[in-house]
């Protein structure tokens, strides 16, 4: 049996989910998207005895990062994301921090990844899919061992993220979910920024992107 475990919390105005990923025999933990519930999040993982080594983002819009500074404050953690999310991750205009009445805030990655590229976190391996659409620096992590995709706002069961935001690209995210999501391994578990868990192969069957590029 696998000795990844997976916690998912839905917090914030606009239901984002949050990935507390953690070992289950060393403890340790990787933070997907935190939202904007640090407090809560921090709780969880006293609840859970865990502890955060990482922050993985899919992408830099407020809704996944408002939590970033406060986890990093009770936390040494290393925040990761996509090399094209840079300027995005910091300007409260695109990232959109300051029109949702919400303090605006900008941060900064200490990790830029790139596609391709394998991390090595709480016993596993993290692959980045450089997912361009929603945003342009958005991006995926697979773990292929666990048969786990962390889709972000790329891949939504039965639908797709939007691509009127800044930096957003809709040719570029049908590019991104048929040639990089798809042909991932049907038996993979897609865990998306927003909504229901669901598999790749539902996904190639059923998904309007799939649906449309076999007419």
């Amino acid at each position: 049996m696998s000795d990844l475990r997976i916690q998912t919390y839905v917090l914030g105005g606009v239901s984002t989910n949050c990935y507390l990923m953690f070992h289950n025999k060393t403890r340790q933990a990787v933070v997907v998207d935190p939202a904007d519930n640090g407090a809560y999040v921090l709780n969880k993982c006293r609840e859970l005895e865990v502890t955060p080594t990482a922050i993985l983002l899919t992408h830099g819009h407020f809704d996944h990062i408002m939590a970033v500074e406060d986890i990093c404050r009770a936390f040494p953690c290393q925040v990761y994301a996509g090399r094209e999310e840079n300027q995005l991750l910091q300007d409260p205009s695109m990232n959109l921090s300051g029109s949702m009445g919400m303090e605006q805030i900008g941060i900064e990655a200490d990790v830029l990844v790139r596609d391709g590229e394998v991390l090595s976190l709480i016993g596993f391996e993290w692959k980045v899919l450089e997912t361009p659409g929603h945003t342009a620096g958005s991006v995926c992590y697979y773990l292929e061992s666990e048969k786990v995709l962390i889709s972000g706002d790329t891949l939504f069961a039965d639908s797709l993220g939007r691509t009127d935001l800044p930096t957003g690209d809709s040719r570029a995210i049908v590019r991104s979910i048929t040639e990089k999501l798809l042909a991932l391994p049907e038996d993979t578990m897609v865990y998306p920024g927003h909504g229901e868990v669901t598999t790749i192969g539902h996904e190639q069957r059923y998904n309007p992107v799939a649906v449309y590029s076999r007419h």
